[in-house]
């Protein structure tokens, strides 16, 4: 099946095929094989790309620029405090102003409507950094790891452990249904995905072969699993409350040694980081002090994640090339 993505919005993995997503990520790995050989061609020369940030973020930020240079576009960076979108300009008219200077918009923000929106009124391909609900790009940074890791997904047990509300877990039900994985999310049932997510995995599983389990017992989601990974549990900026809610209510759903001992024995551990995996950040640090937790790890305790392993940094460095990839696939010339 041939495959055009010129001129596609990139903002949620429901929107594409299987078929549109596994030719992003050839394109990545044959991208990150040109770079690592010095075969890389400008395929985005005299291209402009904006960067429109309402989150700050470090991954994100490099992994766009970087890829936007390495073939050849400029880059404009606009951080939380330097446009006037959603305060003195609609979000209909930043949309129609950058469209009409940039050749491609990334948007890294926290409601998904804005993107939809910015979607909505631009000319130009519109690509989702990150939103509360989605967060596409991670996706295929992930599936890269995993493919790079393992050489396929035929039999691949996924497991989740968190939050499974929040828009990593969206992103990985959907994406394990695109490719018929056999995904299981652990996690409290107060934190389970809406409905709606789980009927529209319910309806691509039924065309892949795919699976969801929603499972209180950590045990069990982390049986004979291939792949295992986890987030953080509170957003930045939510109050202490929530914290300390939240906290408790995921403390058994740890990624430590004694779940991973009930997964393969050849697992790989993901995340997409940052990870509060020791106290080496000011935020770990303030979670120990006010809810005396964290000495060793939060979401994940720092012996799985330095062990061998974890693919957090590879993961991490796939976000170039997957990114560039979905930049090249919509407005590049190739």
């Amino acid at each position: 099946m041939a495959v055009n993505l010129k001129g596609r919005h990139f903002l949620r993995v429901a929107d594409f095929s299987t078929e549109e997503l596994q030719y992003l990520l050839d394109l990545s790995k044959q991208l990150k094989n040109d770079k690592f050989t010095k075969r890389e061609k400008p395929n985005m020369a005299g291209k402009n790309v904006v960067l429109l940030f309402q989150k700050d973020s470090t991954r994100t930020r490099c992994a766009f620029e970087v890829g936007a240079m390495d073939q050849g576009a400029n880059v404009t960076y606009i951080g939380p405090s330097g446009s006037h979108m959603g305060t003195k300009e609609s979000i209909a008219d930043t949309a129609r102003v950058l469209s009409r200077m940039y050749d491609g918009i990334e948007f890294r923000g926290n409601e998904h409507q804005i993107v939809e929106d910015l979607a909505k009124y631009s000319h130009v391909p519109v690509w989702n950094g990150l939103t509360d609900e989605w967060h596409p790009t991670q996706m295929l940074a992930d599936y890269l790891t995993i493919f790079e890791a393992r050489g396929t997904l035929l039999g691949t047990k996924f497991a989740y452990f968190g939050d499974a509300r929040n828009n990593m877990a969206h992103s990985y039900i959907i994406m394990a249904a695109k490719f018929g994985v056999d995904m299981r999310i652990g996690a409290p049932k107060e934190l389970w995905p809406s409905q709606e997510i789980q009927d529209m995995a319910a309806e691509l599983n039924e065309q892949t072969g795919g699976s969801l389990l929603l499972t209180e017992d950590a045990k069990v989601a982390a049986d004979g699993a291939n792949v295992i990974t986890t987030d953080v549990w509170v957003s930045m900026g939510e109050p202490k409350e929530v914290w300390k809610e939240r906290i408790e209510l995921l403390l058994p759903y740890q990624v430590n040694s004694e779940l991973i001992s009930y997964a393969s024995d050849d697992f790989i551990f993901l995340h997409c980081l940052p990870a509060f995996h020791d106290l080496e950040t000011q935020v770990a640090r303030d979670i120990k002090e006010t809810f005396d937790v964290g000495e060793n790890g939060l979401e994940v305790t720092n012996d799985v994640f330095e062990s061998k392993h974890s693919y957090a940094f590879q993961e991490a460095e796939n976000r170039l090339h997957t990114i560039k990839a979905i930049m090249v696939a919509t407005i590049g010339n190739i």
